[in-house]
């Protein structure tokens, strides 16, 4: 099993159009952060983790051709504004793909997304289906998903754990039942926005606090903004184990 790390920025990530902060000017490739989506692989079976509005350049970039499956963690316009891009998968491969998500992230897509669904005869529209995501695990393809919920300040959303890496964007709050599932992991993807304390996602403290707990072998933190720093000079600050993802990492 594989995962690529397709981008691990926010809407506030880099570069960021007239800043002039340290990060805006780095000319470290690890301080370019698309917005986050991640793949993960097995046995050439690729599934999409969010479609955020950079992903063409994504899948241009990780030279990704085909996609089986799409899993959304939440409905926000930075996870779900590059769904369109996926009309080039059904070009190419010839292919529906299907997206899982929960009840409120399948209203907002067929919201968002009203063109594809009102006239889904035009040709030449994105060929996706939305399926209804299960909250226990599943299999997709050669891969066994397990939906961990949590919290996104008052909003709902997914995380997944897949094998023994799990992957947390967008989160600032983890329920007894998700921890549970986290026993034993290998590698956390975990967000971890900047270094003040924000209402909805963990800041670098609480996510280091709760990587501790968690245990992972690895942390990766994500979702992070050009306000926390380089990613030279935040390395030096994190404990052993733990530190930040770049946009291209990938786990064999």
């Amino acid at each position: 099993m594989a995962w690529n790390i397709l981008g691990t920025g926010t809407s506030q990530g880099v570069p960021v159009v007239g800043c002039r902060c340290a990060v805006c000017r780095s000319n470290d490739p690890r301080d370019q952060r698309l917005r986050c989506s991640a793949v993960v692989a097995r046995q050439g079976f690729q599934v999409l983790i969010d479609t955020g509005p950079d992903l063409r350049q994504q899948l241009l970039r990780a030279q990704l051709d085909d996609i089986q499956a799409v899993l959304m963690t939440h409905e926000h316009q930075d996870h779900t504004a590059g769904l369109d891009e996926l009309r080039a998968v059904n070009f190419q491969q010839g292919h529906t793909v299907p997206i899982y998500g929960t009840p409120p992230v399948l209203r907002r897509l067929r919201q968002q997304y009203a063109y594809i669904f009102e006239n889904s005869g035009y040709p030449g529209l994105p060929q996706i289906e939305l399926r209804e995501l299960p909250m226990e695990s599943f299999s997709l393809g050669p891969l066994e998903i397990t939906p961990l919920p949590a919290w996104h300040g008052q909003l709902p959303v997914v995380g997944y754990r897949v094998g023994k890496v799990a992957y947390l964007t967008d989160v600032n709050r983890l329920p007894a039942a998700t921890l549970a599932k986290l026993a034993g992991l290998e590698v956390l993807f975990l967000d971890a926005l900047h270094r003040r304390p924000h209402h909805s996602h963990f800041h670098l403290d609480a996510a280091i606090e709760q990587a501790q707990a968690i245990g992972a072998r690895r942390t990766y933190f994500l979702h992070i903004s050009h306000h926390m720093g380089r990613h030279a000079d935040v390395l030096k600050e994190l404990p052993p184990g733990i530190e930040l993802a770049w946009d291209g990492l990938a786990l064999p």
